[in-house]
């Protein structure tokens, strides 16, 4: 007679494989889950109108594009700045045309972002248009 149950051994090192299992899936499906959600809708929308001063291509292996807008109100007047990120190609294209012009930048806003990887900052530009001449 057996010291240890053969069907007994094989029974908990499926329970073993299932709870390992459901402890690394669970929490990885959850985490993209909440990815996806913070992506797909966002929290706000609207725009700012000032100088891009900055657009950069950045990160070590997600690479997004970053930028900066000096908003002044007043001339003379210390600009605010509005750091922003574009997931889009041809967006990012567009401000790196209007460089040093006035432009108006259409951005969402998407809180909750557990990555870096998807950008820097929560705020992400839809669209931008050229203001003034």
């Amino acid at each position: 007679m057996p010291l240890i149950d053969p069907d007994r051994l094989a029974a908990a090192r499926r329970w073993t494989f299932r709870f390992l299992a459901a402890a690394i899936l669970l929490p990885a499906l959850g985490l993209a889950g909440w990815t996806w959600l913070a992506l797909k809708f966002s929290y706000a929308s609207g725009g700012r109108s000032g100088f891009v001063q900055k657009i950069s291509k950045k990160g070590w292996i997600c690479k997004t594009w970053e930028g900066e807008l000096a908003m002044a109100n007043l001339p003379g007047a210390m600009p605010q700045i509005f750091e922003f990120t574009v997931r889009d190609e041809a967006v990012a294209n567009a401000i790196t045309k209007t460089m040093g012009k006035r432009v108006a930048l259409q951005y969402e806003q998407h809180r909750g972002i557990p990555f870096a990887c998807f950008g820097d900052t929560e705020y992400f530009i839809t669209g931008v248009t050229p203001e003034g001449k």
